[in-house]
């Protein structure tokens, strides 16, 4: 199914943004995030401030040292526990918990408009961009489309995918339609006043998520679009689908509008990026970079400007640069006319795939900002904790941990365990002396970035924990309680993984590039982060639950002869260069996959395995890479460890693509316009991926 043509060269008219994302990614998925002042101002202290010196470096994590852990998520969601496994820096871990590192040779870094997987591997697309969806959807039509078909079909970009097992050969697969890019969708496409309104409508209908089912080609590990019977589940969540609120902040002031006086009912979901799925099988899913589909910023009461402006809202523009002018289909994106309509995004929705006209809820309980993951384990005494990355420059990670133990079988009970408990920040602490962290990624002088940290509780249920704040004013505002609780700012927090062997945290961390040298800190080590890195948190007591913490980072991205990378202690020599890791998720055997977006190294992105311990611990090798201009998104490893699926987001997205002069044919080949879609890789002999 890979597309093998030689890429076309483009003019290009601005140059990349954060890291090496094309000017024209940047427009269309966050609103150009990057070019407009850092919204976070507050004075938080970095790292290096908080440093103490009565840290001991008995506690701390170093590289390659873990501590006991013990929890488990699995593919679909279920969590359960497991015996601890041992220390991940010892030779018994190598024996025991740890079940080995990969066996595949690395893929080049190339520039091709193809999907090229690791020797041994094939790949075949799953479901693309327009693909029917529910069963009375029509064909694709590129020059014909309406926003009834669309509606029907598979949306556009895709970015998290989850599966939902019907059995051993069937399935159903969520995925995430992260935005539109309608440079790329129409003809002659132009922004502003002059767009034709059925385009728009279009718009809003290729956004939010599908629920497609698919089924095994025959004993293999690939994976096909079911195309034919029933398929009952089968569903498209788009902008307009009706939700509802729950949780403490439901029926606020904050969220009322004149369409909806009791604060309950909306409409739609917005930029759907990263999610996860809970143990009582239902998709979480995480409105990231809803901010740029509302326009009148300049209008709103001056007492909301402030927050509007913590959240990237220009307060001082009508109309922003290329705003998709949702607000000439639907008044309520005009913020001069309706005030609060943006409170009612930004949150992470709730979705059961097997329900397929069940109502979608939006839990309050988790805090509004640009999420990323929502990822979920048990704690210790089977309280369900949810793991959260806001993605922004400077921005934070948090974690909820509900009120009420999570219980099998109980499904009335668990779908309210979202509803009450404590939404926490994290706060970060290096331990090593300030002058060792300099800007450059250098290592201490103790041969690691590592140090502790707090979960700070900001709110549970009504009861707030920030000063000058209500608990509902929390909810909506959470970066601004956030900022006043002392959190720490980040480079970008992305995806959040638990690991199913070694029970520890991994956030990826894309890039910040607005990072100066006063602004360095042992977790966040180098200025202008272009190629990003990865966190690694171990709780107190490996509890879920705990509010103390240990870090490390295992992987500091970039080329590997930069010495300011580190890839946790391996040879250099032998590791393929990364950049700008933006999803995360594990193999059966604990092996941390790597997606990354806007690789800043001048190639195309790709998916990237690392063993976490053992003498292999730090070894990246490339598995596959997608097509030029596209991101790789996703992913998912199946269970059985056969298959692993790839979104493969905005090929062709480079500054000068359109209809008419296409920069990618993926993944339909001649002289096809782009799709973007979700594939599935798998070894030709039958063996586990990686293995």
């Amino acid at each position: 199914m890979a597309n093998t043509s030689p890429r076309r060269t483009l003019t290009l008219l601005s140059t990349p943004r954060g890291g090496g994302r094309d000017a024209m990614t940047c427009q269309f998925r966050c609103g150009n995030a990057c070019a407009h002042e850092v919204s976070n101002t507050s004075d938080n202290p970095y790292f290096n401030d908080l440093l103490t010196s009565t840290l001991s470096r008995r506690g701390a994590i170093r590289a390659g040292a873990l501590g006991t852990l013990v929890a488990t998520v699995g593919v679909a969601g279920t969590t359960a526990a497991v015996p601890a496994a041992a220390d991940p820096g010892t030779e018994a871990f190598g024996r025991g918990g740890y079940k080995g590192g990969l066996r595949f040779a690395s893929v080049a870094p190339n520039s091709e408009d193809a999907l090229t997987v690791a020797d041994g591997y094939a790949s075949a697309v799953v479901v693309r961009w327009g693909d029917p969806v529910l069963p009375d959807a029509p064909a694709f039509d590129f020059d014909n489309q309406t926003a009834e078909a669309q509606a029907k079909q598979f949306g556009y970009n895709c970015d998290y995918v989850t599966f939902f097992p019907l059995g051993s050969d069937r399935g159903l697969l969520w995925v995430n339609h992260e935005y539109t890019d309608e440079n790329l969708m129409f003809r002659g496409w132009t922004s502003g006043d002059s767009a034709p309104l059925e385009q728009i409508k279009i718009g809003l209908a290729a956004h939010g998520g599908s629920v497609v089912e698919i089924e095994r080609a025959g004993r293999t590990g690939q994976w096909k679009l079911v195309t034919r019977g029933r398929r009952r589940y089968n569903r498209r969540i788009t902008a307009q689908t009706r939700m509802r609120f729950s949780g403490p902040a439901a029926g606020s002031g904050l969220l009322r509008t004149a369409a909806d006086p009791r604060g309950t009912t909306v409409y739609g979901t917005l930029n759907n990026c990263s999610g996860g799925t809970t143990p009582w099988n239902t998709v979480l899913t995480g409105e990231e970079n809803w901010n740029q589909y509302f326009v009148g910023g300049n209008g709103v009461p001056e007492a909301q400007k402030t927050y509007l402006t913590r959240y990237g809202v220009s307060t001082t523009t009508a109309i922003p640069s290329g705003n998709r002018r949702f607000d000439r289909v639907e008044e309520r994106f005009d913020l001069a006319k309706h005030p609060q309509e943006i409170n009612r995004f930004g949150w992470v929705v709730e979705i059961d795939p097997f329900d397929p006209e069940g109502t979608p809820i939006k839990r309050t309980a988790l805090g509004r900002f640009a999420h990323e993951a929502a990822t979920t384990t048990l704690t210790r005494d089977g309280r369900v904790a949810v793991y959260m990355g806001d993605d922004g420059r400077f921005e934070y990670i948090y974690k909820f941990v509900s009120k009420d133990r999570y219980i099998k079988g109980f499904d009335r009970h668990n779908r309210e365990l979202l509803d009450e408990g404590t939404l926490y920040v994290a706060k970060f602490t290096g331990d090593s002396p300030a002058t060792e962290i300099d800007g450059t990624g250098r290592l201490p002088a103790d041969g690691a970035f590592d140090g502790s940290g707090t979960w700070i509780p900001l709110v549970s249920g009504n009861r707030s924990f920030v000063q000058g704040m209500t608990a509902e004013e929390v909810l909506v505002y959470t970066r601004v309680a956030a900022d006043k609780a002392g959190a720490t700012k980040m480079d970008r927090p992305e995806d959040i993984e638990r690991n199913p062997v070694n029970g520890a945290i991994y956030a990826a961390l894309t890039n910040n590039t607005n990072r100066v040298a006063a602004q360095v800190d042992e977790a966040n080590p180098r200025v202008s982060n272009k190629h990003g890195h990865i966190l690694e948190i171990v709780e107190e007591r490996n509890d879920a639950g705990a509010t103390s913490f240990k870090w490390a980072l295992p992987l500091v991205c970039g080329d590997p002869a930069d010495p300011s990378t580190y890839f946790g202690g391996y040879d250099k020599t032998k590791v393929s260069p990364i950049s700008c890791p933006d999803n995360v998720t594990f193999d059966a055997e604990g092996n941390l996959w790597i997606a990354t977006d806007g690789n800043a190294l001048g190639k195309n992105d790709g998916l990237f395995a690392m063993p976490l311990a053992g003498p292999e611990r730090g070894h990246v090798r490339q598995f596959l890479t997608v097509p030029y201009g596209a991101e790789t998104c996703g992913p998912l490893v199946s269970e059985d460890q056969l298959s692993v699926f790839v979104a493969v987001q905005h090929p062709g997205e480079i500054t000068g693509a359109t209809p008419d002069n296409p920069s990618s044919h993926w993944p339909d080949g001649g002289t096809s316009q782009p799709r973007p879609s979700v594939a599935v890789a798998w070894h030709k002999q039958g063996k586990k991926i990686g293995s």
